[in-house]
């Protein structure tokens, strides 16, 4: 593949922004003065989930310029959301399950647009303190014993 095609992280992150975006469960009305869209520390949570791994800094910056410029996502004041034109390349993607679904929107990707390059800066400390957000909420609290019963045998 080229230097100008889609890379599979770009996918990976497209997916990960569509899915933490949860079908609306995020969106805001206009009444509320927040806006529509992710925290990037959810996106970094999903594609943990996908892959098994957290996307580095890099990773991050270089799809989402990509995405920008291709018009299928938006960030603003930290909040990312997809495109209208985002959300047609999702609901039309050929049907895959959760272990192909980057593949076959990379695939999507690949047949239906060019990648764009928009001016977007991920700067290492918004990576960073998303970063530890997504460890801090992964942490398990720590399990309770039941009333009345302190531990011992």
């Amino acid at each position: 593949m080229g230097e100008n095609g889609w890379r599979w992280t770009d996918a990976w992150i497209f997916v990960a922004l569509v899915i933490a975006s949860g079908a609306g469960r995020h969106r805001r009305s206009a009444s509320t003065r927040r806006p529509e869209g992710v925290r990037l520390a959810d996106v970094l949570s999903t594609a943990d989930h996908l892959n098994q791994a957290i996307p580095e800094r890099h990773e991050v910056e270089n799809a989402v310029r990509r995405l920008l410029g291709a018009g299928l996502v938006t960030v603003s004041d930290g909040w990312f959301r997809i495109t209208s034109e985002g959300e047609r390349l999702w609901r039309t993607r050929p049907s895959a399950g959760l272990a192909t679904m980057v593949d076959t929107v990379q695939g999507a990707l690949r047949r239906r647009h060019t990648p764009g390059s928009a001016d977007w800066t991920l700067a290492e400390e918004e990576h960073a303190a998303a970063v530890q957000e997504y460890v801090v909420r992964s942490i398990p609290a720590p399990r309770r014993s039941p009333e009345g019963q302190s531990g011992r045998g």
